[in-house]
């Protein structure tokens, strides 16, 4: 995580993204440098416009509740109150 945090802020900073870059982000934090990590991120964000993505990204942060699809309800709750309609029903019956 530390790693896209360095990457994050040398784009902040308009500097290049790079291993060296990365490995003196994370050293200065005081965290351990995973060189096939910085090499296999620095790889991945060859080509992506790391300003759209994040535009994108706050962009669903920010969305209103109402805006984002909904867990489908289950209609439990009906058929249980149905059936307790009918016990008390049938127990009518009983005492006419």
């Amino acid at each position: 995580m530390e790693n896209i945090y360095a990457a994050l802020l040398l784009h902040k900073l308009g500097k290049d993204i790079s291993e060296k870059g990365i490995k003196s982000v994370v050293a200065a934090a005081g965290a351990e440098v995973d060189e096939s990590k910085i090499k296999s991120l620095v790889a991945s964000l060859k080509g992506v416009d790391i300003a759209k993505e994040l535009e994108n990204a706050s962009l669903v942060a920010a969305a209103p509740v109402g805006a984002l699809p909904a867990e489908e309800k289950k209609p439990e709750a009906k058929p249980k109150e149905e059936k307790k309609e009918a016990a008390a029903e049938g127990l009518s019956a009983l005492f006419g």
